[in-house]
């Protein structure tokens, strides 16, 4: 794997690069064949947090973790564990749906020993569905209507572009705009 490792409000030290290529380097394990892809890494420091983001594209898939804590070392550490319970979810579905279809090689090293799932790492469980009609508006009225019934999210229809838009509270305090492609 190559790695890509980059700092936002930070300077990323020869020995904060080799901590977190160390560390991402226990992740090729799982991996069948060396993946051509990179694995990029964004450290930044916001208002004191050490937040550390790693994004793994696969075929198909991202895979993708963020951390924020008080030591950077620790992000990177807590990251990592985070994207090897990700794998190897990923990785039991990926080689399940393989051998059922075809026997197709799978994308993933076969263990010789069972891999435990833990409880957190169960399937999602889908709790509630909501529905609702969609009122035409701009961004600018999604936003106050979002942050009037304190949600993190809004969906709504643009009524410039006539599609769905969802607005979304970042973490640093602005708002983001997912439209569709």
């Amino acid at each position: 794997m190559k790695y890509n490792v980059r700092g936002q409000n930070i300077q990323v030290t020869d020995a904060m690069r080799e901590y977190v290529e160390k560390k991402l380097s226990r992740l090729e394990k799982y991996f069948e064949a060396p993946e051509t892809s990179e694995l990029n890494t964004t450290m930044s420091v916001t208002k004191g947090r050490h937040a550390v983001e790693v994004a793994i594209p696969l075929q198909g898939t991202m895979l993708r973790a963020e951390e924020k804590s008080d030591d950077m070392y620790a992000s990177i550490d807590v990251v990592v564990d985070k994207l090897e319970r990700q794998i190897r979810k990923y990785k039991t579905k990926v080689n399940r749906k393989y051998r059922q279809e075809s026997g197709i090689r799978t994308l993933f090293r076969e263990d010789a020993a069972p891999v435990r799932v833990h409880e957190d790492e169960e399937d999602w469980e889908l709790v509630r569905t909501k529905r609702f009609t969609l009122k035409p508006m701009d961004v600018e009225e999604a936003i106050l209507q979002m942050n009037m019934v304190g949600h993190s999210f809004f969906v709504f229809a643009n009524a410039e572009t006539k599609e769905v838009n969802v607005v979304y509270k970042r973490g640093d305090g602005r708002y983001g705009l997912i439209e569709q492609n």
